[in-house]
């Protein structure tokens, strides 16, 4: 079978790595991505104990790589201006620099042999000879938006502004940063993402976004205005501007854009990562999804003999793909709306003065998927020493699922 990857993120290459184990290398697989080598967008990306048992369960020699780069965050907090932090406790997780999975997942692919092809732009189906084709091209996908009529495409944007930032502060505990201004709220998320330096995600309603003057200052001015806004959740420390960023241009303001997709397959081509789906960043699940949709998609070509063999096998394995996967993600996605639209209007409940314990329940329950006891425990968790107490349960938690996924060495 001869599969060809458009976009070398981590879903085509992670799908590129799994097709050359289950074939044990029999397969052509080609990943053609259109910027060169080392060269991403973005700081880091976050991720939970899932995808680290799903590398560890489809691709065990491969994994340990991509732990080793990993760093653990062991606690969440949230930031209101100058009063009490409140604590978010038993959440943990894991972060690296998106260049560092990147690196990893291209070596490992490399060792494997596949076919990568920097400096590649492909912009069609037509100009690929392969059985099976996967669009791994990102929001924007080219080959998508060709056939958008037939994938029953529809892309609606959110109502704030966001910017990827960095932050050389190295950040252990992952925070929601809230500061007024006299436009209106601003806030950030920051988690690590390298030795160093960590991710600090700024958003901000349209409204605070313009009052601030963030639409048409230049790069260098815009940062150093966030700084002054940030100062004391940042301890002083500075804010860096993306890949590519000179300090002459504006700072890359976004709108965040839902992608759907009636179907994910046109015929031998199909979709994946954030070319199928997207979800907001505010649950923190993109690459998580992106990587299980190359697994999926792994498993439904190599699930039988026959689901590769045959044309007409190739087409039954992307149907069930399509099929299972496109089911899946649609609760998921509804679940990234909610918490997108919460903090669409994160300002209005904080110029309500509510409570900071309570809006921080309110942030930790965005999703709408907690219960009362989580409440209880919320509230208990201000409480010193409940924290530590919950602290000392989560670390014997995350040992134990270390142990049970096959990790060796250390699993700080």
């Amino acid at each position: 079978m001869r599969i060809a990857c458009v976009g070398g993120g981590p879903t085509g290459l992670y799908l590129a790595i799994l097709a050359r184990l289950r074939s044990g290398g029999r397969d052509e697989v080609v990943v053609h991505e259109r910027n060169r080598r080392g060269w991403t967008h973005g700081f880091g990306v976050t991720f939970g104990e899932d995808l680290l048992d799903d590398f560890f369960r489809t691709d065990p020699a491969g994994a340990p790589a991509l732990r080793r780069a990993s760093r653990l965050w062991s606690d969440q907090m949230v930031r209101i201006g100058d009063l009490k932090p409140v604590h978010l406790g038993g959440k943990y997780g894991y972060s690296m620099a998106r260049v560092t999975m990147l690196q990893v997942l291209t070596e490992r692919a490399e060792q494997l042999g596949v076919d990568l092809r920097f400096g590649s732009n492909v912009t069609g189906r037509d100009e690929i000879d392969a059985d099976v084709v996967v669009a791994t091209d990102g929001v924007g996908s080219r080959l998508r938006t060709a056939r958008a009529g037939h994938f029953g495409t529809t892309v609606e944007p959110g109502e704030n502004r966001y910017v990827w930032l960095g932050t050389d502060r190295c950040v252990d505990v992952f925070t929601f940063a809230f500061e007024r201004t006299d436009a209106g709220w601003i806030w950030f998320y920051a988690y690590p993402s390298a030795d160093g330096a960590s991710t600090c995600i700024v958003e901000c309603a349209p409204d605070t976004w313009t009052g601030l003057g963030l639409d048409s200052v230049p790069a260098a001015d815009g940062l150093r205005m966030l700084e002054s806004i940030f100062a004391d959740a940042l301890g002083g420390h500075r804010l860096l501007a993306p890949a590519g960023g000179d300090g002459a241009g504006e700072l890359p303001w976004l709108r965040f854009r839902e992608v759907r997709n009636r179907t994910w397959r046109d015929d031998d081509l199909v979709l994946a990562g954030d070319a199928a789906h997207t979800t907001h960043f505010g649950i923190g699940s993109g690459t998580v999804l992106a990587v299980q949709d190359g697994v999926a998609l792994a498993d439904a070509l190599y699930a039988t003999p026959e689901s590769r063999a045959t044309a007409q096998g190739r087409i039954a394995a992307l149907s069930a793909y399509d099929a299972r996967r496109r089911a899946r993600l649609g609760p998921i996605q509804d679940m990234a709306r909610r918490n997108m639209q919460w903090f669409e209007r994160a300002g209005e409940r904080l110029e309500r003065g509510e409570d900071p314990v309570e809006f921080s329940w309110a942030l930790l329950d965005r999703r709408g998927d907690m219960g009362r006891l989580h409440y209880r425990l919320h509230r208990a968790t201000q409480i010193g020493p409940v924290r530590q107490v919950r602290r000392t349960l989560t670390s014997a938690r995350r040992v134990r699922r270390a142990a049970q996924r096959g990790e060796r060495g250390a699993i700080g």
